[in-house]
């Protein structure tokens, strides 16, 4: 890789690393207010531009958010870069998430909620200190 193009995918992945963390922020103010719904989503989307700005510096993409999920499971949780418990609550974060954008009548609780927000900002922690390590 040329020094141009790993300065693009430094740069990319370093402004979805700021995408997720403003996400986390929106979640907070959201459950701070009782709009666990809409906290869910924003928490789910941290996680998910989180892991996008790793799939970044690997110069891989997905349409789909299971593929980018999917991918972050086979390349990282998967060769132990990242914890299996970590990848369990993402995958747990993905299901609240889709339940309450896609299922009539689905409430998530507020403690599922703050489950959910809690693992976004230990993923932004953790992909912190990986992207860290390689910018």
């Amino acid at each position: 890789m040329s020094k141009q193009d790993e300065a693009k995918e430094v740069t990319l992945s370093k402004y979805r690393f700021e995408q997720a963390k403003e996400n986390i922020e929106e979640a907070d103010l959201l459950f701070t207010e009782g709009k666990y719904k809409g906290a869910s989503n924003r928490a789910y989307y941290g996680i998910f531009h989180a892991v996008k700005a790793i799939c970044a510096l690997d110069e891989v993409d997905f349409k789909k958010h299971s593929g980018v999920i999917s991918y972050f499971n086979k390349e990282y949780i998967n060769t132990n870069i990242f914890s299996r418990e970590l990848g369990k609550r993402i995958g747990e974060a993905r299901f609240y998430r889709e339940q309450s954008d896609y299922v009539d009548f689905y409430i998530i609780t507020k403690e599922e909620c703050e489950e959910q927000i809690n693992t976004a900002k230990l993923l932004l922690e953790e992909v912190e200190k990986y992207l860290k390590s390689k910018y």
